[in-house]
């Protein structure tokens, strides 16, 4: 399925109105959709305003919700196999970025990634292992699976910044110290913002450290 499967989404133009000269993908969470995250584009827009904005479905059916979608299944949450679920999803969300990037004749340097939860651990699987480095990658309240083998997959090492609520009843807290960890330990630089008393979301200062981590490393990419 994977060799066929595309995706789509919603998608926010710049809006200096003029073309793209970065693309900032949003990669949701499991049992959400692109809609979800595209509500996002209008606020990092703001210190972005040459940055178009996409948010691709996931592509396949949520298993544990009647509705909504999924990278891959939460039915377990082995270490192995979250690893599985993120390997056959990466070629399906790598072609769709390599699409997006000819559509708007940008290159991966001018490429960030942003992802809520199972989508950030998309977005650090797919951001890290790819042969032409991305720009930054931001995950919220998310995790980093398969450390093990990063090491010896690694081929670029793009900024991250990583925002997790202290009360995350979800994806636990201690998931942010163990990623920052294992990247610093790459060369990696990492920079991981605790949100105190926040749950599983995002909240407007969680928004305000992206919005000021990807003007800072897309602008600096693109100058």
């Amino acid at each position: 399925m994977s060799e066929t499967t595309t995706l789509d989404g919603p998608r926010v133009e710049p809006l200096s109105g003029g073309p793209a000269r970065q693309l900032v993908v949003l990669l949701h969470g499991l049992g959400a959709d692109g809609n979800d995250l595209i509500e996002l584009a209008p606020y990092l827009g703001q210190s972005l305003p040459d940055a178009a904005f996409v948010s691709p479905h996931a592509p396949f059916a949520c298993d544990m919700a009647p509705m909504g979608r999924q990278w891959f299944s939460l039915q377990s949450v082995e270490p192995e196999k979250l690893l599985e679920g993120a390997e056959a999803a990466a070629p399906i969300l790598e072609r769709f970025l390599r699409a997006e990037l000819e559509h708007h004749g940008l290159g991966a340097g001018q490429l960030a990634l942003v992802g809520f939860s199972q989508g950030g651990m998309m977005a650090l699987h797919v951001g890290l292992r790819w042969a032409e480095p991305v720009a930054a990658i931001c995950g919220f309240s998310t995790a980093l699976i398969g450390a093990e083998k990063l090491p010896e997959e690694i081929r670029g090492r793009p900024p991250v910044l990583l925002v997790h609520g202290d009360s995350d009843p979800v994806i636990p807290y201690q998931a942010m110290p163990a990623a920052t960890a294992a990247l610093k330990a790459i060369d990696v630089s990492v920079t991981a913002e605790t949100r105190p008393g926040l749950a599983h979301g995002i909240d407007q200062e969680a928004v305000d450290l992206a919005s000021g981590f990807l003007k800072r490393h897309l602008l600096a990419a693109t100058a």
